[in-house]
């Protein structure tokens, strides 16, 4: 009897490599192994108390290797992750033991000198012994991704890992260093990090590495970092009364921040910010205990006095800014803030604002050829030929960047209406213009009107004139018909009831033609988020209409491009379709097929009371341009999409009412899951998917392909040769990788499939799950890069598929259709009265169109509790 198959993944096996496109050599930044340590690795697991952050326990940890290690740990030279793993290449002569540590004053500055320095324990207890034999055979494709696989990669990555997090300020897998650190907007500086990561490839381990930025506090004197934040020139303008100073904004931002302060140089002590007093220092008191006449033996008393007195008495200082608010650094201790001085190398955790983010971009948008030097300076801060910690493993790790064989897919041919005068083109480069071309399917626009968020001295009447002639110039031109070619105009203040502004000018743009509104073009003073989040909440939930917002700067003196590019938005929204591929292009779609994307988008960090929202988008006609999308609300930060088969089975309606057939084939583009993540998704989301198939007829089982793709990776391409990139230096549009740096066994390619504008452009991975329809490399790697041409918004191959990029776009979108939310630049929203927001249905009368950008569910609400 025949012996069954070995299992190899639960996944989908990587067929033969592709061959179609030109093939082209690449680096990447990804170092091989060159020797895999050829030792036992004893694995422990490690219990600190009381429990304490990952820097401190390394602290601890370094103390017991150096106090322990020739006595206790058998001159073993162990790593550790920081919390809980420890890896050694020699056993320890126990199974468990619990060790008392006691860190150095000089290594933990103590609260209080006068208590003694702290006290931990550490239980150390053995939980596994790793042979690498296993992971060799996985790596050759001769064994499954076992435990004892997954732990033996995380030794590795715990290996290389393990010296940098030990000298740097550590982010996860990134470690930061203040050299060539920039000054962002406001208190804070960006360091250059570098990432590093234990992956296995196609035969062998290679280690990841890449350059990373993060924003930190910038370290120096308490009082320069609140004259940042309070955005005045100097400390003096701190004192002014008109405007006033929001100290409260400065106490939320430096709340939590450790600092240590200049009068008391001797005592190595930190302390972390714990408010801001309410009145000044000199109006700050408190009670001391003071002997009376009596002398040392006499009674003691309390003497009330001022934080300026106090200074001058006891350290005979002057307090300069005696008129500021002081630090509390606890119930007891208050101290001026301008003898705090900011602590080096603390993150900052929230998110940026518009002016940070913009330096943050201009740091770290680095040209290809920069961002491999970058790597290599990395390196030699590693120098992983001097680590001794690799050393005493035996591990060996390449200085040179890997070389790939990669290939470059050829272009399809894009197609415009059959009236354009360069109707059916191949794109070079991954962009085209619209000149000499008409959308596929324009739309007819009659009743529109122009509301501008503004006075008529911020933007004048003969302004916004010019701006609409030349807005319906270029629209007529791209192949819109738009007979009412001077819509409306009203002002209305930014600042008001936006909904009932709305409402108004929605009366009066339907007044104006005796005609149902169609479009509201808003005209914005900025690239804020609440005003534009409020417009989409009332034009897509209250109004039904659709809305198209555009930049006051932009209607100063309208360019042909931008206009041209508003129109495109314009018409997928009135429900056109822009460009489709030439026939033939894609014959996978030869057969009804169903393209579906799916996103899963969470709340901030920190939120507790928000919920998720998962969104689902499905093509409506054989040609994959246009979509319909639906919306659920779902419990936070749960990935899969709880209400998947529901939202399936709407989308296999609309195309059957659209097509007037049943797709025979789905193909499920997954954005946004982490391979983590893998084996919970498949196992519900594509059950769903078939479940919701059963549910509309009894053994309808078209054919299945799920694929995730992937956009946070550390990734780049570099081509080998500057005339093989293109004119920045990126990999051409088109590159697809599926050897070398990709998974040992498992289906997934990586495709570079558009021109980047600014910086190193990063790959999509694509990684396949489930596939009822046995594609073949080359038959999916060229129809994932042939849909990337048929983004509707612009004239560019994008990053990604299509259908995944909306759907994220969605799930982005609805989080402005919450009732009660207050929008602000720098975080996502804030509810009212501490309640969670409840989520409004988008209008049916923007179901008919595109609904990309018009997103509608059936049951679209969060019922709050």
């Amino acid at each position: 009897m025949a012996s069954t198959p070995l299992q190899i993944t639960e996944y989908v096996r990587r067929p033969a490599p592709g061959k179609t496109g030109k093939p082209v050599n690449i680096y990447s930044n990804f170092f091989e192994v060159k020797q895999l340590p050829n030792i036992t690795i004893h694995h422990y697991d490690v219990t600190i108390t009381p429990d304490v952050p990952p820097p401190v326990n390394r602290k601890i940890f370094e103390q017991l290797t150096t106090t322990c290690r020739d006595s206790d740990l058998n001159g073993a030279r162990p790593v550790f992750d920081g919390r809980k793993n420890m890896f050694s290449p020699k056993a320890f002569p126990f199974e468990s033991r619990t060790f008392d540590i006691t860190l150095a004053s000089d290594i933990t500055p103590n609260p209080n000198p006068a208590r003694p320095p702290p006290k931990f324990k550490v239980k150390v207890k053995k939980a596994s012994t790793i042979n690498l034999e296993e992971l060799h055979r996985f790596l050759s494709g001769r064994s499954a991704l076992t435990n004892n696989c997954l732990t033996a990669i995380m030794a590795l990555d715990v290996l290389i890992r393990h010296q940098p997090a030990m000298l740097y300020a550590t982010v996860g897998r990134s470690f930061y260093t203040p050299i060539g650190k920039q000054a962002l907007a406001g208190p804070l500086d960006v360091w250059r990090g570098f990432y590093q990561s234990a992956r296995p490839a196609l035969g062998k381990m290679m280690i990841n590495m890449d350059v990373s930025a993060t924003a930190f506090f910038r370290s120096g004197s308490l009082l320069e970092l609140a004259v940042k934040i309070a955005n005045v020139r100097n400390v003096d303008d701190l004192r002014r009364t008109s405007p006033p100073i929001n100290w409260k904004r400065i106490e939320k931002t430096i709340k939590g921040l450790r600092f240590n302060v200049s009068h008391r140089e001797r005592a190595k002590r930190s302390f972390k910010v714990f408010a801001l007093t309410e009145t000044a220092a000199k109006d700050t008191k408190f009670k001391l205990q003071h002997r009376g006449n009596g002398g040392p033996a006499g009674p003691e008393e309390e003497v009330e006095t001022d934080l300026v007195t106090y200074f001058k008495k006891a350290y005979n200082i002057n307090l300069q800014y005696p008129m500021l608010p002081c630090v509390q650094a606890g119930k007891s201790i208050t101290l001026p803030i301008e003898l705090c001085s900011v602590i080096e190398g603390q993150r900052y955790m929230k998110k940026l604002d518009e002016r940070q983010t913009a330096d943050m971009i201009k740091f770290t948008s680095q040209p290809p050829h920069a961002r491999a030097n970058n790597i290599k300076d990395g390196l030699k801060i590693l120098k992983y030929d001097d680590n001794e910690f690799l050393k005493e493993f035996g591990m060996k790790v390449s200085n040179e960047m890997v070389q790939i064989k990669a290939r470059v897919l050829p272009a399809p041919t894009v197609s415009y209406a059959a009236t354009s005068r360069e109707a059916n083109f191949v794109p070079r480069d991954g962009a085209w213009n619209l000149m000499n071309k008409k959308v596929t399917q324009g739309t007819t626009l009659g009743s529109w009107g122009i509301i501008v968020f503004g006075t008529e001295r911020d933007c004048p009447l003969p302004q916004v004139n010019k701006f609409v002639r030349e807005l319906v110039v270029s629209c007529t031109e791209t192949g819109m018909n738009i007979p009412n070619k001077s819509p409306p105009v009203m002002y209305n203040n930014p600042h008001g009831d936006i909904e009932n502004h709305l409402k108004n000018a929605w009366i009066q743009t339907g007044n104006a033609v005796k005609s149902q509104p169609q479009l509201l073009v808003c005209i914005l003073p900025n690239t804020g988020v609440p005003l534009y989040a409020e417009i989409k909440r009332v034009t897509d939930t209250v109004l039904g209409v659709s809305s198209q917002c555009v930049q006051m700067k932009h209607t100063r003196d309208p360019k042909k491009q931008y206009c041209s590019n508003v129109c495109l938005k314009m018409n997928v929204k009135l429900g056109g379709v822009n460009q489709v591929l030439a026939p033939g292009m894609m014959p996978f779609l030869a057969k009804p097929t169903l393209v579906l994307g799916g996103d899963v988008s969470h709340p901030q960090p920190g939120d507790t009371t928000r919920p998720s929202i998962a969104s689902l988008v499905g093509s409506m006609d054989n040609k994959a341009a246009r979509y319909a999308a639906t919306v659920r609300v779902q419990t936070a930060r749960t990935e899969t999409i709880a209400d998947l088969g529901d939202m399936t089975t709407e989308l296999l309606r609309t195309f059957y009412q659209n097509c007037g057939l049943k797709p025979e084939r789905i193909l499920f583009y997954r954005d946004g899951v982490s391979e983590g993540q893998f084996a919970e998704v498949l196992r519900t989301e594509v059950a769903d998917v078939k479940a919701a198939c059963q549910r509309l007829e009894t053994g309808y089982r078209p054919l299945i392909t799920f694929v995730v793709v992937q956009k946070r990776h550390h990734t780049r391409f570099f081509p080998m040769r500057r005339e093989e990139g293109d004119r920045i230096g990126n990999c051409m549009p088109g590159t697809v990788v599926d050897q070398e740096v990709v998974h040992p066994v498992e289906f997934d390619f990586y495709l570079q499939s558009h021109a980047g504008l600014l910086g190193t452009s990063r790959p999509a991975h694509y990684y396949v799950l489930y596939d009822d329809n046995k594609f073949t490399s080359d038959e999916l790697q060229d129809l994932s890069y042939k849909l990337c041409h048929l983004y509707a918004r612009c004239t560019r191959t994008v990053s990604y598929v299509p259908p995944a990029y909306y759907a994220h776009i969605v799930a982005a979108r609805a989080r402005f259709h919450a009732r009660g939310e207050r929008w602000s630049d720098t975080t996502s929203s804030e509810s009212g009265a501490g309640e969670a927001s409840s989520y409004l249905t988008v209008k049916p009368e923007l179901m008919r169109g595109m609904a990309v950008f018009q997103l509608y569910s059936e049951e679209f609400r969060l019922q709050c509790s």
